[in-house]
């Protein structure tokens, strides 16, 4: 409501209180009733809006939306730890994009962690290489026995994932869940699942092609030690908005097969807005280790920008 109408409004309540000394037709209790009635209004729509203003400027400040770039003097950090001090978040950094350095917003009542990433933004690792990546790390489980997991928790929103014009590169991985293995064969620090968000696009009010929301997929081994098409498939889990807060869990660890009571599952077990998603690792047997990663990693065309809040970490380790 503007100026001139809540001026206009307060008049008419002073003159209704004026007027009930020369009228018995309305007793004081319904007088006092109708003016603390649109005070009341009044104040809710002036909260509303004025939430109104901050939230669109919170937004506007929380998504960045200036020219893409592979690197910025901001941004270049000299070593893959660079952090702030009692960051929000959870875990030691992984810093490998000279693009944005990692820092902290406050949007939507809380305080977010802020990875924003853009392809060709890794100055860390040989060029050609590694993908750029803002990640935290989590101390890993080093046992494996049944009852032993990792446990991450938070909400995430996603404001931009990777684009390109070859569909199999676009998006952003999320998550991951790692965990070394015996016998040999493939990275020696490997992925077990990662979770990648890409995005999916409509028309803004302008008419403009842009990110309206993002399809998450499981991206799992098929054997230990898996890459590549054969080493890996990718499965449909569910659908996020854009800038909408999601809650997440992801869990690694082991426990009883139910089939045969001598034989133990590892597993990587995630919730993403409330809807489960098991997967079994394959040959557990293997498995040495259950650890997660979260944050920003890959950028292979355009930019990407994951925010993280509410981030907590848990483990137990049963021999």
């Amino acid at each position: 409501m503007n100026s001139i109408s809540k001026n206009i409004r307060f008049l008419w309540v002073i003159a209704l209180a004026f007027s009930f000394t020369f009228s018995s037709c309305q007793s004081e209790s319904e007088v006092v009733d109708e003016i603390e009635d649109i005070i009341a209004e009044d104040s809710n729509n002036g909260d509303s809006e004025g939430d109104s203003g901050d939230e669109s400027e919170q937004e506007k400040l929380d998504e960045d939306t200036s020219e893409i770039t592979e690197c910025t003097t901001e941004g270049t950090n000299s070593n893959r730890e660079t952090d702030i001090v009692g960051a929000v978040n959870v875990g030691k950094i992984d810093d490998r994009s000279c693009y944005a350095n990692y820092k902290e917003s406050f949007y939507a009542g809380k305080t977010w962690g802020v990875y924003n990433i853009t392809d060709g933004s890794n100055h860390q690792d040989k060029a050609n290489t590694l993908q750029p990546r803002i990640e935290r790390s989590l101390s890993r489980s080093q046992t494996t026995g049944v009852g032993s997991f990792a446990r991450f928790t938070g909400t995430v929103r996603i404001l931009e994932a990777a684009d390109t014009p070859r569909e199999s590169d676009n998006g952003t991985y999320i998550m991951q869940a790692k965990g070394k293995h015996t016998g040999g064969g493939g990275s020696a620090d490997p992925a077990i699942c990662l979770y990648i968000a890409r995005p999916v696009f409509g028309t803004d009010e302008n008419g403009n092609r842009v990110q309206v929301s993002f399809d998450i997929y499981r991206e799992q081994i098929n054997f230990r030690g898996g890459s590549g098409a054969n080493g890996r498939q990718f499965v449909y889990l569910t659908n996020i908005k854009k800038n909408e807060p999601t809650s997440i869990v992801l869990e690694v660890g082991f426990r009883e097969d139910s089939n045969d009571a001598s034989k133990k599952i590892h597993y990587a077990d995630a919730v993403i807005g409330g809807e489960t998603f098991r997967f079994n690792i394959p040959e557990p047997e293997k498995g040495t280790q259950s650890g997660i990663r979260y944050g920003a990693y890959r950028v292979k065309g355009g930019r990407a920008q994951i925010r993280w809040a509410d981030t907590t970490y848990r483990k137990v380790e049963v021999e």
